[in-house]
């Protein structure tokens, strides 16, 4: 398989600079949060609820198999240590900035269209009813038929927020973009059937599965919520990863686009937007041809990348 070495472009020596050029990404990364902080504080529409429709909301009220505060560990603080690890590794800070900016875009624009319609849809998570009266006695308006809650009224918004599942939602954003990168560190598709690669690969899709059925169980979430908010992370992650990687199966599946990217520019001598004229300036070991297996078992040169402007152009002093 081709293989580029690397290591020339470290978070030291290259990692401000790469910053820089993403500083809006990082700006927009802010005002996620900002915006996902207001949908958590604003009321959720309260859906009408009658007497009969309680029938189907009366599961008991429960704790949570996973608790709140573990699913930034699964959905964030996971992916990120692989990616920290494959780092220190390949000393690639274009693939770690790119991965972990990728990553973050992944659940805070994930988080916000969970949080979004939940605040629109307002539908009645499955322990309703003891949420809205704790005490076990309904009681509905004598002219709507609405339900009258008695219960703490954070503990009535919150069962105001079941479609779609934020947990599973988060857990599908952060391990699906975790699957995309490692299918691409791993050549996964590389043609030569190694089924092993994608049980890898599964494994984060199934941890994030398991979150969403704990959903259920715990009847926090009707199954379509759950469903619903493994879809809704599912596409943000592939999307997200699509943008910053090229598909794991590509030729240069295995590292980002704006790796790529420097390394045209540097070879038509075009020098980066940096202060430093020597900043991203690559280094010849990143060019070295490589060796292409080929279908026969024959071993044939392969040059990923023409290598000679970029040496001309050094020896010239340009």
């Amino acid at each position: 398989m081709p293989e580029i070495q690397l290591g020339a472009h470290t978070l030291r020596s290259h990692g401000v600079q790469v910053a820089k050029i993403h500083m809006h990404d990082w700006l927009i990364l802010f005002l996620l949060v900002v915006i996902d902080i207001v949908l958590n504080v604003i009321e959720p529409f309260h859906r009408f609820v009658g007497k009969g429709m309680m029938e189907d909301l009366r599961y008991p009220l429960k704790g949570n198999t996973v608790p709140f505060w573990a699913v930034p560990i699964v959905a964030i603080l996971l992916p990120f240590c692989i990616i920290l690890i494959y780092y220190f590794i390949r000393k690639d800070v274009y693939d770690f900035h790119q991965a972990t900016l990728g990553l973050l875009f992944s659940v805070l624009i994930t988080s916000v269209i969970t949080d979004a319609i939940k605040d629109g849809v307002g539908r009645p998570r499955p322990d309703f009813f003891w949420r809205c009266f704790p005490d076990g006695k309904d009681v509905y308006h004598n002219v709507t038929g609405d339900v009258m809650c008695t219960g703490f009224k954070s503990v009535i918004k919150e069962g105001h927020k079941s479609f779609p599942s934020g947990h599973t939602s988060w857990s599908f954003a952060g391990l699906t973009f975790l699957a995309w990168y490692m299918s691409g560190k791993i050549r996964c598709f590389d043609r030569r059937g190694h089924v092993a690669k994608l049980c890898i690969i599964f494994a984060p899709i199934l941890l994030a599965a398991m979150v969403g059925v704990s959903r259920v169980d715990d009847y926090w979430h009707h199954w379509q919520d759950v469903f619903a908010g493994g879809l809704i992370g599912f596409v943000i992650a592939s999307f997200c990863y699509l943008q910053f990687f090229p598909p794991p199966y590509a030729e240069d599946g295995w590292g980002p686009h704006s790796y790529f990217h420097m390394l045209e520019e540097s070879r038509n001598g075009v020098q980066p937007p940096s202060n430093n004229m020597d900043a991203l300036a690559i280094r010849p070991t990143e060019l070295e041809s490589v060796q292409v297996e080929s279908q026969h078992g024959s071993n044939m040169p392969y040059y990923r990348r023409d290598s000679r402007p970029i040496r001309d152009d050094r020896e010239s002093g340009m």
